[in-house]
C-alpha cells in the first residue's frame, strides 16, 4: 500500500524488484497457510456479507476468503497496480469473482458503512503511527454498525528468540513503523479509533517473529441487527 504524500511508497517486501517473489518469501517464512486460514476461520464470514481485504497484495487472502465463502461479496484493495495485476491473474486462475480496486488505506474509495467485515494481513507494520491512525479511522468509517475488523500482522514478541528474529523485518521494512507492532500498540490503535471488543485472538511463532491475529468490533446501534463476522 501507499503511504501519505510525505512518506515514501512501500511496495511488497520493501522494493519493487522483490514483488515477483513476494508469494514465495511469505509462504516460506511466515507460516502463511496456517495464519491466513486461522484468520478466515476467525472472521466467520456469512453468506451475502460484504467483505473487504485491505492491502490485498497478490490476492492470496481475498482468494482464500472467496473460495471458503463463495456466497460472500469480496472486494480487495491495494495501492500498487503492478501487484494488483498479479492478484487479478491469480483470482482468474482460481476461478473466483473478486472486485479488485486501487486505492489508499487512509483515503478509502468507499462510502461509509459499506462493509460487514474487513480483513487485512501483513500491512499495518508498513505504516507510520499517524498513517496507522488515519487507516484505522477509515476502517471504522467504512464498516457497518456491528461490523468486525480482522487483522493478521506482526505483534508483541513472544520471547527473546522471537524478538531477535523480528529484527530482520525491521531492517527490511523500517524500525520506526515496525516498532509499533512489536510494542503491542495495535490494540491501543483500534481502541482509539472507536472500536470495541479489541483483542489479540491468537499468536504464531514464525521465522521472522510473532504473528498476531487481532479482532475489533464497530459497535452496533440499538436498532441495527447485523450478522457478526
Amino acid at each position: 500500500m501507499t503511504q501519505p504524500v510525505k512518506s515514501p511508497y512501500v511496495p511488497a517486501l520493501g522494493f519493487h524488484w522483490l514483488t515477483p517473489i513476494y508469494d514465495i518469501v511469505v509462504r516460506l517464512t511466515t507460516r502463511e497457510k496456517l495464519f491466513r486460514s486461522a484468520l478466515i476461520e476467525q472472521a466467520r464470514i456469512a453468506p451475502g456479507q460484504e467483505v473487504l481485504d485491505l492491502a490485498c497484495g497478490t490476492g492470496t487472502l481475498a482468494i482464500l476468503a472467496k473460495t471458503h465463502h463463495p456466497r460472500a461479496n469480496v472486494t480487495a484493495l491495494d495501492g500498487d497496480q503492478n501487484i494488483l495485476t498479479i492478484a487479478r491473474r491469480k483470482a482468474k486462475q482460481a476461478q473466483v469473482a473478486i472486485n479488485f480496486d486501487c486505492g489508499l488505506s487512509f483515503s478509502l474509495p468507499y462510502s461509509s458503512a459499506s462493509f460487514d467485515c474487513v480483513l487485512s494481513s501483513l500491512f499495518f507494520h508498513h505504516l507510520s503511527w499517524p498513517d496507522k491512525q488515519r487507516t484505522a479511522g477509515e476502517l471504522y468509517r467504512v464498516l457497518r454498525p456491528g461490523g468486525v475488523l480482522h487483522i493478521a500482522d506482526w505483534g508483541r514478541a513472544q520471547g527473546i528468540l522471537m524478538r531477535g528474529a523480528f529484527c530482520a523485518v525491521q531492517v527490511l521494512d523500517g524500525f520506526a513503523n515496525t516498532q509499533d507492532n512489536v510494542d503491542g500498540k495495535l490494540i491501543e490503535l483500534f481502541q482509539k479509533a472507536g472500536f470495541s471488543e479489541v483483542s489479540e485472538e491468537r499468536t504464531f511463532s514464525t521465522m521472522f517473529g510473532t504473528m498476531s491475529l487481532y479482532r475489533a468490533v464497530k459497535a452496533a446501534s440499538p436498532t441495527t441487527n447485523q450478522l457478526p463476522c
